[in-house]
C-alpha cells in the first residue's frame, strides 16, 4: 500500500508539472512585447557593489522599541501554530481547478512545479504579500509535526492578515486565518496592524513583517496566538472578523531606510535576516541589500543584531522579493506584465530568458517576494491568487 501510494503521488506530481509547464507555454505570448518601461526593468543590473560609507550604513541601522503587551483576556489561554492549524477551515484548489486569469500569474519560465489558488470568497478587495514557510522557521522544515506556510495579506485600508496553511498533504492545502495586531489600550485584541506585508519571516517561534511602509519592522510571538471574542468576530472590518488574532510583542525602526522585502539566509552561521531597499523604479539611486544577524536563543535580549553584517548595492529598482544563498543573490523585479528574477554577485547577474524575442519578463505577474525552505530546496512565493513553488536548482539551470 505505501508504494502503490508513493507511486500514485508521483504520477500526480507528473501530471501536475506536465499541466503547468503547458500553461507556462501558453503564457509565453504575453511576454514577446516590452514596453519602454518595462525594458528599463528589464536591463541587466550588473554586479553587486559593497557599500562601504559610514552615512549610508548607519542608515540600515535598526533601534529597538518595546510595546506594551495586550490586556488578558479572561480566562482564554493563548494558542500555538498547531492549534491553528487542526482549526483549518478553508482549503485551496489545485493548479488544474484554477480559473487562466489566476494561473496567467504564474512564472513563464523557470515553470513552477507546485502550484495552488486561493478562493475568491474570503479575499475580495485584499491583495497577497510576502510569504514564509516552516523551512525558515526550523532546519528541519517542520513545525513539530507540521509543514506549514504562512501567506500574508492586506485589504485597501492597510489591514493585515495571515493565512497560516496546513502543508502536509501536498494534494490538500487548508488554512485558516490570523489577524494581526498592535496592542492597544483597554483592547484585549489590539487594533489592527495597518501595514502591507511587503516582507515577512518566521524564525524559531517569532514572526518578523515589515510595518509603517518599510520604516519598521514588528515582530510576533507565535506561541501567542488568541482566539477572538465573539464580538470582536462579528465586526468589521474584514481583518476583525478573524477567528485569531496575534498581538504584536517588539518592534524595531531603521534610522533612514526603508526595507521593501525580507528573507531568512539559512546558509550562514548564525542564521541571517535578509533585506531589500524600496526604491521606485524611476528612482535615481542604487537599492541597497543586507543582512542582520539573528540570535540563535530569540528569548533573550532580543532577536536581531541591530546593525548590518554586511551590505550591497545593485542598480535592480522596484525590488520585490530578495532571497540570498552563499555567495548569490536572488532579485524579483516589477515590470508591469510579468515581472524579472535576477541572481547577482560581484561578478555579475543572470536572468532567465524566455519568448521568441528572449525577453527578461518571464516571472510572476506581479513579482512578489521569495522565501527559501532549505530542507526540501524548494522557493516558495505568490502572486495574484497563486501560492507556488519550484526548486532552487531549477532556477539556477534557467539563469545558467
Amino acid at each position: 500500500m505505501k508504494h502503490r501510494g508513493r507511486h500514485r503521488r508521483r504520477r500526480r506530481g507528473q501530471a501536475l508539472r506536465a499541466f503547468l509547464a503547458g500553461t507556462a507555454l501558453a503564457l509565453t505570448g504575453a511576454a514577446t512585447v516590452i514596453s519602454a518601461s518595462q525594458a528599463t526593468v528589464s536591463t541587466d543590473p550588473g554586479a553587486l557593489k559593497p557599500v562601504t560609507s559610514a552615512a549610508s550604513l548607519a542608515e540600515l541601522r535598526l533601534r529597538e522599541e518595546r510595546i506594551p503587551q495586550p490586556v488578558p483576556d479572561g480566562p482564554a489561554q493563548p494558542v500555538g501554530v498547531a492549534a491553528v492549524l487542526a482549526d483549518a477551515d478553508r482549503s485551496l484548489r489545485a493548479a488544474a481547478d484554477c480559473t487562466d486569469a489566476d494561473r496567467s500569474a504564474l512564472p513563464i519560465a523557470p515553470v513552477a512545479t507546485r502550484a495552488h489558488c486561493w478562493a475568491e470568497a474570503g479575499t475580495e478587495a485584499w491583495h497577497t504579500g510576502a510569504v514564509t514557510t516552516s523551512g525558515d522557521a526550523d532546519d528541519d522544515g517542520r513545525w513539530g509535526a507540521n509543514r506549514v506556510v504562512l501567506s500574508g495579506w492586506s485589504d485597501q485600508q492597510g489591514h493585515s492578515r495571515v493565512a497560516f496553511v496546513d502543508a502536509g498533504d501536498p494534494d490538500r492545502f487548508t488554512y485558516t486565518w490570523v489577524a494581526l495586531t498592535v496592542p492597544a489600550s483597554g483592547d484585549p485584541d489590539g487594533r489592527p496592524l495597518v501595514s502591507r506585508l511587503s516582507g515577512m519571516v518566521w524564525y524559531q517561534d517569532k514572526l518578523l513583517v515589515t510595518a509603517d511602509e518599510g520604516r519598521a519592522l514588528y515582530l510576533y510571538d507565535l506561541d501567542r496566538i488568541r482566539r477572538s471574542s465573539a464580538d470582536i468576530a462579528a465586526t468589521t472590518p474584514p481583518a476583525r472578523g478573524d477567528r485569531y488574532t496575534l498581538p504584536a510583542v517588539r518592534s524595531y525602526r531603521l534610522t533612514g531606510a526603508r526595507i521593501g522585502a525580507l528573507s531568512l539566509d539559512r546558509s550562514t552561521t548564525p542564521a541571517s535576516l535578509v533585506a531589500s531597499e524600496s526604491v521606485p523604479a524611476d528612482g535615481d539611486r542604487p537599492t541597497r541589500l543586507w543582512r542582520y544577524a539573528l540570535d540563535d536563543d530569540p528569548s533573550g535580549a532580543g532577536l536581531l543584531g541591530t546593525g548590518p553584517q554586511e551590505a550591497y548595492e545593485t542598480k535592480a529598482a522596484d525590488v520585490r522579493g530578495v532571497l540570498a544563498h552563499g555567495s548569490q543573490w536572488y532579485l524579483t523585479r516589477a515590470a508591469g506584465e510579468h515581472g524579472t528574477l535576477w541572481r547577482q554577485d560581484s561578478g555579475g547577474a543572470r536572468a532567465a530568458r524566455c519568448g521568441t524575442d528572449e525577453t527578461y519578463l518571464c516571472w510572476s505577474d506581479p513579482a512578489q517576494s521569495l522565501s527559501y525552505w532549505e530542507e526540501s530546496g524548494e522557493v516558495w512565493s505568490q502572486s495574484g491568487r497563486m501560492l507556488f513553488s519550484l526548486p532552487l536548482d531549477t532556477i539556477d539551470r534557467a539563469l545558467g
